[in-house]
């Protein structure tokens, strides 16, 4: 069952187990021990454990998880049966980028519409999903029942999409405009900006 009471960080996590377990199962491995999982994923056997109790998963710990029934147990607790749609606005080389990971490695990632306020995009087919006007987005919102949008605008627009997503009712945003976005309580946002974390990295790998 879809859960949705699960700490932020759990489903994180929980996330990345999904993502480890499917690359181990993969290799041909059928079992798994915490203390294994907990290495891939840079956290202690004691927090995979913890994690695993939260979403009802028990197992054997003694003698191993059995990769396939944590897959299911782990599926059945993330995965929404109902394929969320989602949109994508600001079809730049980024969105490109985005829309074709999503439509060629990602398929079940259900990207129902793109937009842009480029004539040249809008009425075309990019990266396999169709671009529409911003224009439209009012009908596309309500026609698909949209709750999640991406949001790859240039930072001057950004806040001006964000309100208008928010008033056409868009409960998730995930921005990779460089640019702090406002919304309210009722709107989960999530901010990614790499040009942040690439100098934050640049600055912590600095030769003393």
């Amino acid at each position: 069952m879809h859960r949705t009471d699960l700490p932020e960080k759990t489903v994180e996590r929980t996330i990345l187990y999904k993502r480890l377990l499917l690359n181990l199962q993969k290799s041909g491995q059928q079992t798994v021990f915490s203390y294994q999982l907990a290495q891939l994923a840079g956290n202690s056997a004691e927090q995979v454990r913890r994690d695993l109790m939260q979403i009802g998963f028990s197992g054997n710990p003694k003698k191993g998880y059995v990769i396939k029934d944590m897959l299911n147990a782990i599926e059945a607790v993330l995965n929404n049966p109902f394929r969320q749609p989602i949109i994508l606005i600001g079809v730049g080389n980024l969105g490109k980028a985005i829309l074709s990971y999503f439509t060629y490695q990602q398929p079940h990632i259900n990207i129902v519409a793109a937009f842009d306020r480029d004539i040249n995009k809008v009425d075309r087919v990019i990266a396999g999903c169709r671009c529409y006007s911003t224009d439209a987005m009012e009908e596309i919102i309500v026609r698909e029942n949209v709750r999640l949008a991406i949001l790859t605008v240039p930072a001057s627009h950004a806040q001006e999409i964000t309100d208008r997503l928010v008033y056409l009712g868009i409960k998730g945003i995930l921005n990779f405009a460089p640019v702090p976005l406002k919304v309210p309580d009722t709107v989960i946002c999530e901010h990614l900006d790499i040009m942040l974390q690439l100098e934050k990295l640049a600055f912590l790998t600095q030769v003393k």
